[in-house]
């Protein structure tokens, strides 16, 4: 079992929480992850370590309520249990001096980009952040962004705060303004994703994306997680979850994602039954 030592809560659907795991701690690395079953009942969901603290023993998870185990994982609180954490997985990013960078973060995809803005930032190079949300209400860690980024970009689909418009419009006048960049990272929803691709590729900057498909085993044994980079099979699991994102089969990783769409309405339904049935 794995103690929750503090949650935080972010925006209406999104949680930070830190979670009592000293291994994991000590051992992680910028974009690995962990796969946590909230108890005996859920699913085995991956997520990013946002960051960590090997002296306190505490891995950083940020959360969005999606599904029934993301939901269940939401509405614990400090001193709740985990029943499993299982990590450091996935490969490390390869963090070197580009030069000139920018790290793309969609809704909860934030938390991905963030320890990756701070390790680019911590090995030299210069770092635009772009941030982009439905919503004001659904904004977090811009402070954090603005800390450790050099030029910090934010985006709501409304208009609500900041700019109105999508990271893309963001991205595509940065570059048609002749700026020179080196390197560009995405992470979010796959369309917004595989959109930064089709930019990038036409000004040929090295560009990886973060994946983040149905997982279960972590190990590469299921083959849940696989999808098709450059021709061939990849898992996510083990040989991510960064990929070259102009290698990345979108639109089967799109078709993937959505397969259980119905199974994940019909959990989700029962689990609003139950708790509506324990509140009477």
């Amino acid at each position: 079992m794995f103690e929750i030592v503090e949650k935080r809560v972010l925006s209406p659907v999104v949680n930070l929480f830190k979670v009592k795991a000293p291994l994991i701690a000590k051992k992680r690395k910028p974009g690995q992850f962990v796969i946590f079953d909230v108890d005996e009942r859920g699913e085995r969901v991956p997520l990013t370590i946002a960051d960590a603290d090997p002296e306190e023993g505490t891995v950083t998870i940020i959360c969005q309520a999606i599904g029934k185990s993301t939901i269940k994982l939401n509405s614990l609180n400090k001193g709740d249990k985990i029943l499993s954490f299982v990590g450091p997985l996935g490969v490390p990013s390869h963090i070197e001096k580009f030069g000139t960078t920018i790290c793309i973060g969609g809704g909860v995809g934030i938390a991905v980009a963030y320890p990756l803005a701070k390790a680019l930032k911590n090995e030299g190079n210069y770092v635009i952040s772009i941030m982009g949300f439905r919503s004001k209400e659904l904004l977090f860690m811009e402070e954090d962004l603005r800390a450790t980024s050099d030029e910090l970009h934010i985006t709501t689909d409304d208009g609500t705060y900041a700019r109105k418009g999508l990271v893309t419009d963001v991205l595509q006048e940065i570059l048609a303004d002749g700026r020179v960049i080196d390197f560009v990272l995405a992470v979010g929803p796959v369309p917004m994703m595989k959109a930064v691709c089709n930019i990038t590729k036409k000004y040929k900057i090295k560009t990886m994306v973060s994946l983040n498909p149905i997982m279960v085993d972590g190990t590469g044994m299921c083959g849940a997680c696989r999808v098709t980079i450059g021709g061939q099979t990849k898992f996510v699991c083990v040989d991510g979850p960064e990929f070259n994102g102009h290698m990345v089969d979108f639109d089967e990783l799109m078709k993937r994602q959505s397969i259980y769409k119905e199974q994940e309405r019909i959990s989700i339904e029962k689990l609003q039954h139950e708790e509506c049935c324990q509140t009477r």
